[in-house]
């Protein structure tokens, strides 16, 4: 009888121990969701590496937070999804907030502005949102972008096409498939950049909007813990220069 009762006292420090550990990894490390596509956000370079403003601000935090960061890429439209089943703790690659969202996942504080906006080759004669009527509308699905179009009016007069990306996008705009491409405007000024006198973009905007990183409500004490981290990057100058990195300036909201 003392043998098994010692055996159960045991088994029982065992799994006590076990929690421990296992409690403590999950809070020394943070597992980051993203589309690794979005480039200048989060995407690979051309050796395979994820890189991008929002990967250099995810590691700065991480920093100050005291814990280890893993980028992992998921499938965008199911980003809410892979975060409430807990395989993984942030949603951290140009998250814009919408009404929708906040239903499902909690937010820190927007720290970067963005607009979704129309963009055609630089030949196109479309320049207004009217001209987009009766013709073929890329898109990247289930994002922000569907979102801004679905609820003007022109959506009704479009031939909408969704894709699993932008860079899908942009590669049919670029090949007649489709006339015209929704997209962040953070990211067009990217690829505007990188391939000067290939595209244009609309002067008339979809619908100005924010990022920030979604946490999932299970979690109030990591949002708090993000939140306070990135408050110490806007304070100390960290944020502005990972801004100047990528975009030349400081874009960052105070």
């Amino acid at each position: 009888m003392k043998r098994l009762t010692a055996m159960i006292l045991f088994v029982l420090m065992l799994s006590f121990l076990a929690a421990c550990s296992n409690s403590g990894q999950a809070e020394d490390k943070i597992v980051i969701g993203i589309d690794d596509t979005f480039a200048p956000m989060g995407f690979r370079d051309e050796s395979n590496e994820i890189v991008g403003f929002d990967i250099d601000l995810a590691k700065a935090a991480a920093e100050k937070m005291g814990v280890e960061v893993e980028f992992q890429p998921i499938d965008w439209s199911t980003k809410e999804t892979e975060l409430n089943s807990g395989r993984i703790d942030l949603i951290w690659n140009g998250y814009t907030i919408t009404d929708e969202r906040k239903e499902k996942v909690l937010f820190t504080k927007p720290y970067l502005a963005n607009a979704q906006v129309i963009v055609t080759l630089a030949d196109s004669n479309i320049t207004n949102l009217s001209d987009l009527a009766g013709k073929k509308v890329g898109l990247q699905g289930l994002s922000s972008a569907s979102d801004a179009l679905n609820s003007n009016p022109i959506s009704s007069e479009v031939e909408i096409t969704e894709y699993k990306d932008n860079v899908l996008a942009l590669t049919d705009l670029k090949n007649g498939r489709v006339d015209a491409v929704v997209i962040d405007e953070v990211v067009i000024d990217y690829y505007m950049a990188q391939e000067k006198g290939t595209y244009q973009v609309v002067d008339e905007s979809l619908a100005p909007e924010e990022y920030a990183v979604g946490v999932s409500k299970k979690n109030e004490a990591l949002l708090e813990k993000v939140q306070k981290a990135m408050d110490e990057m806007v304070e100390d100058g960290t944020a502005a220069d990972i801004s100047e990195k990528w975009f030349g300036t400081d874009k960052v909201l105070n």
